[in-house]
């Protein structure tokens, strides 16, 4: 009961910077902001522990198989080793050296990665960079919310009015619907994980 708790305001005061009203404002609004930011940090913290661990898995399969979508210069060297080998041999037995069949990869030999190197590849690192994204929009949310819950200095009626600007700011920015969606795009980061690693074993 605000009755009891705060003393009645003077005549022609209770509109003043430190009138009941706006102590009352301050109170329920601290409540109201409390259950909110509590419910965002959680589902943040959460989120990032998520992402950061899925992140780290999702690397080490980015880097295995982004080896497959650039030449593979230790059997190029194989392939030219072998082929040393026949020259030798030939040169050694005294058959000509045209008889040895060139090499089949050399240095200046085309390339291309195969279609389902680059499908896995385009999948994986599309979902890494989703998950990345959540990971570095949950971090500016946190920065968000921690600027919102600081208590300013001044009277009653000041920390009101900035109180008020500050939540109108999140709307205007659209902070809980952005919060809100961190999930769905963590989800959506998953599911194109598990398209990539459908293709990678389907071609094993």
């Amino acid at each position: 009961d605000y009755t009891h708790k705060y003393a009645e305001d003077p005549p022609h005061k209770e509109m003043g910077p430190a009138a009941r009203l706006w102590k009352v404002y301050n109170d329920e609004a601290s409540k109201f902001d409390s259950d909110m930011v509590d419910d965002w940090k959680d589902g943040l913290d959460m989120l990032l522990v998520f992402a950061a661990l899925f992140s780290a898995v999702l690397t080490t399969f980015v880097v295995e198989t982004s080896q497959a979508l650039s030449p593979d210069y230790a059997e190029v060297t194989a392939s030219l080793m072998v082929e040393l080998i026949a020259v030798t041999r030939a040169s050694a037995s005294g058959a000509g050296v045209d008889s040895v069949p060139a090499a089949l990869l050399t240095p200046l030999s085309d390339f291309a990665p195969r279609p389902v190197d680059i499908a896995v590849n385009a999948f994986w690192f599309t979902s890494l960079s989703l998950s990345l994204s959540t990971a570095l929009i949950a971090i500016v949310a946190k920065q968000w919310i921690h600027q919102y819950t600081m208590i300013p200095s001044g009277s009653p009626r000041d920390r009101a009015r900035i109180r008020q600007a500050r939540l109108q700011a999140l709307g205007k920015w659209h902070v809980p619907a952005i919060i809100g969606l961190l999930p769905t795009v963590m989800h959506v980061s998953l599911g194109v994980f598990f398209a990539g690693l459908v293709v990678f074993l389907h071609d094993l």
